[in-house]
């Protein structure tokens, strides 16, 4: 317990901001849009120290004597954008030498220094959960990071649960990409029997540690895809599972209530179909929205009705990249198709920020604009929802780390796909944090 508890003590000072405020931020005069109330036509947001400190109008907050003063006049502000399902950072993760892999650790293959997270700030994505691939039943741990200028992964983290160290979920699959051409496994039924099986392995693992009580000699032989598992089974680590398919979809949810885990639909094409059950079963569902779908066959019937559909259910919706299924840049875009599509305004903006934040139990952090949250935001030249609306700037615990007006920085918003091919040699946006 000794050497975990200093991992977390290293973690968690990763975790602070890289340049700490001098002096408090007042940023007014644009709209604010908090999330959890009603929009702010002239708002006013105070930070400090890297926390947000104050939302309201003028002369119901106080100013700060030494406050550094921002006049946004004719901008938005709204919290900082969560990508529940995203493969940046040049990772890997889908081993398959094995179709279950519970211990791999995306953590242990991400660049920090990759060009994607500049892309990823772009697009006003402040948190994000970073996957290993969807080609197996368990690909592996997923990790919850904010893509803030770093060094190292560990200085991106966000430490869900500061006790056993947990910051990030368990991705697992179901449908057509597991199926393995080797025939392990060939067919749906044996897919749901091998993620059955190791679940029962599982429970009989934490039986044992249970009846040991601690003592070292009744102790099982540690065995690292039982730990993880045992976190899914007591609600720790969250699992992520990709599925398409309607049935797909139930066979997920059967899984989950058998076992009695935690679950997020990811993708869940087909939700319109059974929107009802997916609402009935309190799972929440992370949906993607497309302007050209197709790729697959299982996923052919994906329509951008599917968060309306869910949203009238009284599902959980949150939306989410698969980038580069979806470019992190037209992560707005999504919610925008999702409301054209009939899904309420409101469900939208909540599908971008705080409703994704649940999903990866990071909600008393990020998601909204409230006094003690992280100072994670956005500003925007329009509404969030418009063609027109451009990303202007991108802060994460009260330091900018990404503005248009920035010519390096504007370049990863209106560049193509080669400036994102190689890895940065230098982190000349390093000094560009402030």
């Amino acid at each position: 317990m000794k050497s975990l508890s200093n991992l977390l003590v290293l973690l968690l000072c990763f975790t602070l901001p890289l340049q700490a405020q001098d002096r408090p931020h007042v940023f007014e005069g644009a709209e604010i849009i908090p999330i959890t109330g009603e929009p702010i036509s002239n708002g006013v947001l105070v930070v400090e120290n890297g926390v947000i400190t104050a939302v309201g109008e003028p002369g119901t907050v106080p100013i700060p004597d030494n406050a550094e003063r921002f006049d946004l006049s004719g901008k938005v502000i709204m919290p900082g954008l969560v990508d529940t399902h995203s493969h940046i950072g040049e990772g890997d993760g889908g081993d398959r030498s094995a179709a279950l892999h519970p211990d791999v650790r995306i953590l242990d293959t991400i660049d920090p220094r990759s060009k994607t997270f500049r892309k990823a700030a772009a697009g006003g994505l402040t948190s994000m959960n970073i996957m290993p691939g969807s080609g197996l039943l368990m690909s592996g741990q997923t990790v919850y990071v904010k893509p803030r200028p770093a060094n190292t992964i560990e200085e991106m983290l966000i430490v869900v649960d500061e006790e056993y160290g947990i910051y990030g979920g368990l991705k697992m699959a179901n449908g057509t990409n597991p199926l393995r051409t080797d025939g392990t496994p060939g067919t749906r039924a044996k897919s749901a029997a091998l993620v059955r099986s190791l679940f029962v392995q599982a429970q009989e693992y934490k039986n044992q540690l249970e009846e040991a009580e601690g003592d070292p000699e009744k102790k099982p032989s540690r065995d690292l895809r039982m730990e993880t598992l045992v976190e899914v089974l007591e609600g720790k680590r969250i699992v992520h599972n990709h599925t398409h398919r309607h049935d797909d979809i139930l066979t997920a949810i059967r899984l989950a209530d058998e076992f009695g885990y935690r679950m997020v639909l990811q993708h869940v094409s087909e939700g319109w179909k059974v929107a009802d059950e997916i609402a009935a079963s309190g799972y929440p569902a992370s949906i993607i929205g497309l302007d050209s779908p197709g790729g697959k066959l299982e996923a052919i019937n994906l329509l951008n009705t599917n968060g309306k559909e869910l949203e009238r259910a009284g599902a959980d919706v949150a939306f989410h990249t698969d980038d580069p299924v979806v470019d992190s840049r037209f992560f707005l875009r999504m919610a925008a198709f999702g409301v054209r599509e009939g899904m309420s305004r409101e469900k939208a903006l909540e599908a971008l920020t705080i409703t994704g934040a649940r999903m990866m139990d990071i909600d008393d952090r990020v998601g909204s604009l409230e006094p003690g949250k992280d100072a994670d935001f956005i500003i925007l030249s329009g509404d969030p929802f418009s063609v027109y609306t451009h990303v202007e700037q991108t802060w994460i615990e009260g330091g900018k780390i990404w503005d248009r007006d920035n010519p390096e920085d504007r370049e990863y918003a209106v560049g193509g796909y080669e400036i994102f091919r190689a890895s940065a040699n230098s982190h000349t946006h390093l000094e560009g944090y402030k």
